[in-house]
């Protein structure tokens, strides 16, 4: 895949950031639509969108610098601002987010939980379409599969497109839980452990630094993000129930109307990861 995009003039326009634009484009059109249908606060709602996406950033950035390549950053301490140039940990973006949300939820004493369950869809849905534009592939196939990448001389996996799939699954199966928790933050508890585990599974098919044996460092943090997931579920399913209505039991789990859409978009993701690859 080209990095750059298209330039505009000195001004190169990377595949990545496009596709996380568009993302978080569609994760803020998907926040509005579920803000209005449960009658939150748009305002607040905006400006915690915003500070999310800055602390994200910032998380991803930190994190990858800590855990992923720290010797190489200390040597070269101005290359921690070329994040155009890669070098984000989507663990350390959603451990940064969520640190920014219980800041600002604390701060406007509103509670967290409910705009956790509000947000998770739209950040998985984010981390789905912005995965297309990634240019990290993964490991060499032992075979020729046809939807392999040629790299090099060598046929690797597009993990970007695997990460796709799976995590506009999982967001159909969080788009499913609205109205329908057992608990208060039962949708958000499912994106941690969910999530984790998207990401457990691709670590076997992308290459990474090793830190003893093969584990990796998304090993642990998924694995400490599902251990995490499984506390809060014990705490929150005593503490935050929710109890059921007639209609939400009579719901329809996910409608039609949203499979279509979402098989559609992943149509999409794949033709455009392979026209631009």
């Amino acid at each position: 895949m080209e990095r750059v995009l298209f330039q505009l003039g000195p001004v190169s326009i990377y595949t990545f950031s496009v596709s996380i634009a568009v993302g978080v484009l569609a994760a803020y059109w998907l926040t509005h639509k579920e803000t209005q249908r449960i009658k939150m606060d748009d305002n607040s709602i905006d400006n915690l969108f915003i500070i999310l996406l800055i602390a994200g950033i910032l998380g991803a950035r930190i994190f990858y610098i800590l855990f992923y390549n720290p010797a190489f950053y200390w040597q070269h301490p101005f290359e921690v601002i070329k994040i155009n140039e890669g070098g984000l940990s989507i663990h350390g973006g959603i451990l940064g987010a969520v640190a920014a949300g219980l800041w600002y939820t604390r701060r406007l004493k509103i509670p967290f939980w409910p705009v956790a369950d509000l947000l998770a869809p739209a950040v998985i849905l984010a981390q789905g379409i912005a995965r297309v534009g990634c240019d990290v592939y993964g490991r060499v196939m032992s075979q020729a599969w046809p939807w392999g990448i040629n790299l090099q001389g060598q046929l690797v996996h597009p993990v970007q497109i695997y990460e796709t799939i799976l995590d506009l699954t999982l967001f159909i199966f969080l788009w499913g839980k609205r109205d329908r928790q057992k608990y208060s933050g039962q949708i958000f508890v499912f994106y941690l452990a969910g999530y984790a585990g998207i990401r457990l599974v691709l670590e076997f098919f992308r290459t990474n630094p090793v830190i003893i044996w093969n584990i990796t460092p998304a090993h642990l943090t998924g694995i400490l993000f599902i251990l995490l997931a499984i506390g809060l579920d014990l705490w929150l399913s005593r503490v935050k129930p929710v109890p059921k209505t007639e209609t939400q039991m009579e719901r329809f789990w996910v409608s039609a109307k949203v499979w279509k859409a979402v098989i559609a978009l992943t149509a999409v993701c794949i033709t455009v990861f392979y026209i631009i690859r």
